[in-house]
């Protein structure tokens, strides 16, 4: 159903966030507001893209500019992030990318504009926003569904980013915790084996949807 595509679409663009201190910025509830409601309307354009190669360029755009990558690829690697060093760091963040990036790539997202929300609070969490908005899907049978989904952000170097979504109080980034620490456990515990594994998943992927875009 395609009620389940954006269920799904949220779980992708929920591989945000970590838990470690960071050097997060004043931000106040009206830009919390401004942003939630902003990047909603530019993604229900993005979904209404007849063209799927413009479609997935926007919807790309949107989640390297608007979700921390840095921060989310940093929390679902969790404690094993220390025991990189350097190069390893900057390997696992480079698959990171590339791997979140082709996690959507085979859904249409085709909603028939029959998708809204709204923001209907905006609460200061410490040094977060949580954001609560109301999704809307009229599907084909003309039956609604709606759900709560809430947003957390935070302002890093006068940008506003993505930092977790909570899906019925459920928090999906941590799901994606325990997914990378099987990986992990999987690999020994070993990081070279880890990422070894974690590239040929990653470059995988992309090639498969390179070739369905051909």
């Amino acid at each position: 159903m395609k009620s389940n595509y954006f269920l799904r679409l949220i779980i992708f663009f929920v591989l945000m966030m970590f838990s470690f201190p960071v050097a997060a910025e004043p931000l106040t509830e009206a830009e919390a507001r401004t942003f939630a409601e902003t990047k909603g309307n530019e993604l229900l354009a993005a979904f209404a893209q007849t063209d799927p190669a413009e479609k997935y360029r926007k919807l790309d755009e949107l989640f390297l500019n608007d979700v921390d990558l840095n921060y989310i690829s940093r929390f679902v690697i969790g404690k094993y992030w220390r025991q990189m060093n350097s190069e390893q760091q900057q390997k696992y963040q480079e698959l990171f990318r590339l791997y979140t990036l082709n996690l959507y790539k085979g859904f249409s997202f085709d909603f028939d504009n029959n998708l809204s929300f709204s923001v209907s609070r905006v609460v200061s969490d410490g040094e977060q926003m949580s954001i609560r908005t109301d999704i809307d899907y009229r599907g084909m049978d003309g039956k609604n569904t709606k759900f709560p989904v809430e947003l957390r952000i935070h302002k890093k170097n006068g940008r506003i980013m993505l930092t977790d979504i909570k899906v019925t109080e459920s928090s999906l980034l941590l799901s994606y915790r325990n997914r990378f620490y099987q990986m992990m456990a999987e690999a020994d515990e070993e990081i070279e084996w880890f990422l070894d594994d974690f590239e040929l998943l990653a470059k995988s992927s992309e090639k498969y949807y390179r070739q369905e875009e051909e």
